[in-house]
């Protein structure tokens, strides 16, 4: 195990939404808000192609067209004109060495115990500060299977025609939301990703993204094809520091995966933004024959989160796995949960929630599971489960199934409690002080999906939601 890795979490450096925010040291930040000639400069400045500029363009129009989501939390505090959409940090970008990264800011990633995971566990790694990818490096045996990690914004110029094929095409369209024609104008960094034909990538691949400055705005873009008969594991840590005053950030990523005939790939997803962050991102994944996308995702921090990773089952013997654990605490709204469209025979799709809330925190599962007439011996099923910590909080669920299809197995349960006071009672009375009884109780609640995880990953969650329990006033 990462030595490194669990002593940063024990000195509590890596909890978003905790630390402190670095001096900014900009080459450029844009003026705050939306507009026409900043989606300019953006292209501009990455000399990108003509149809890209267009693109970014007409999500830009998309976006002044759509109006905003109509269900899930209030965003009428998020006031786009006080968000700065583009900064770039004073660095040089793609590099391959640490050492030549500015001391303050490797010194985040270090505390995060990225660069020795890399060293030991880790494929390729990416790190992206503010809207550019700084750092990107894949291990040379991998590279020589003809495996692509590279920066998005790098993918666009080495790749032009697989990159124009697949962005923001037949997965996410800029149409999607407001938020995705959003990302479509003002996109900057990620990761690229290609996995050959038969091609299994033995160690896992892993991309940090943190945003620093205080008002500022992210969308990276994540673009991931497995080919026929190939196989990735994709992780994506998310964080920022926790800001003092009012001010609001924005993260409005983007990804996108495509799992050919055959293909799998796991995405697993650790998001903790400051607690006065809106985090609205976008996760598609197009899944044809026999392919299957398995999605981990955890959601803690951010002020109000609204996140709905999407699987296409396109083709005969598409499969899907969501596991999913949601933390709210005080003054926060976590919106999440699952879509998964069945459009073709013999698709399976297993989705399971896992949400907790304290002090008063609202967490909700807001899922959609649809099933095509003519998707015959097709399965599905959906279990959420909820559990409050206190009187104050809130857990809701919005499940919703549309079936066409007579010849199929379908199945939801949704469970929302109390913890149990004769439970903690117990523990207390046998000398557990009784945040410990809670994190005891609250273990045993997320361990089914605990034990499915990385154990870097897993032990970086109970870490995090012990530290909001110890941080609460329960």
């Amino acid at each position: 195990m990462n030595n490194e890795f669990l002593s940063s979490l024990n000195t509590n450096k890596t909890q978003g939404g905790n630390d402190q925010p670095n001096p900014e040291r900009l080459l450029f930040k844009s003026l705050p808000g939306i507009s026409e000639d900043l989606v300019r400069k953006i292209s501009e400045d990455k000399s990108e192609p003509e149809w890209m500029l267009q693109k970014r363009l007409e999500s830009l129009q998309i976006f002044k067209e759509m109006k905003m989501p109509n269900f899930g939390p209030s965003l009428k505090d998020l006031n786009l004109n006080e968000i700065h959409l583009f900064l770039k940090p004073d660095s040089k970008k793609n590099l391959t060495s640490w050492e030549e990264i500015p001391t303050e800011i490797r010194q985040v990633y270090e505390n995060l115990g990225i660069p020795e995971a890399e060293k030991k566990t880790l494929g390729g790694v990416g790190a992206q500060y503010e809207s550019e990818m700084l750092y990107h490096n894949l291990k040379k045996d991998l590279e020589n299977q003809g495996i692509i990690f590279i920066n998005c914004d790098e993918g666009l110029k080495k790749y032009p025609d697989l990159f124009k094929k697949y962005f923001m095409t037949e997965c996410v369209s800029p149409k999607s939301h407001k938020f995705a024609a959003l990302h479509g104008a003002f996109w900057s960094g990620g990761t690229f990703i290609y996995v050959p034909k038969g091609v299994k990538v033995e160690f896992p691949l892993q991309a940090y993204f943190r945003m620093n400055s205080k008002n500022s705005g992210q969308f990276e873009h994540t673009l991931i094809i497995a080919d026929e008969n190939s196989e990735v594991h994709y992780i994506e840590g998310c964080s920022s520091p926790n800001y003092e005053d009012k001010s609001s950030g924005l993260h409005s990523g983007c990804v996108e995966i495509y799992v050919l005939k055959g293909a799998k790939v796991r995405y697993s997803s650790l998001e903790n933004w400051s607690k006065n962050t809106y985090n609205l991102n976008t996760k598609k994944a197009v899944v044809y024959e026999n392919g299957k996308i398995e999605w981990i995702n955890s959601n803690l921090g951010s002020k109000v989160t609204m996140l709905y990773p999407c699987s296409i089952l396109l083709e005969k013997g598409a499969k899907v796995d969501y596991l999913g654990i949601t933390y709210a605490s005080t003054n926060q709204n976590q919106d999440t949960g699952c879509k998964v469209y069945h459009l073709a025979p013999d698709t399976n799709s297993h989705v399971v929630s896992k949400s907790l809330s304290s002090g008063g925190g609202t967490t909700s599962y807001r899922g959609f599971v649809n099933l095509k007439k003519g998707c015959k011996n097709s399965k599905s099923s959906v279990t959420c489960e909820g559990l409050m910590l206190d009187d104050k909080s809130k857990i809701k669920t919005f499940p919703s199934m549309e079936v066409e299809e007579k010849d199929v197995k379908v199945s939801h349960e949704a469970t929302v409690g109390k913890i149990g006071e004769e439970e903690i009672f117990y523990l207390t009375s046998r000398g557990l002080p009784k945040k410990d009884a809670i994190n005891l109780l609250v273990s045993g609640f997320i361990e089914p999906l605990i034990k499915e995880l990385p154990i870097e990953y897993a032990i970086e969650i109970n870490r995090l939601i012990e530290l909001e329990i110890e941080n609460s006033s329960i």
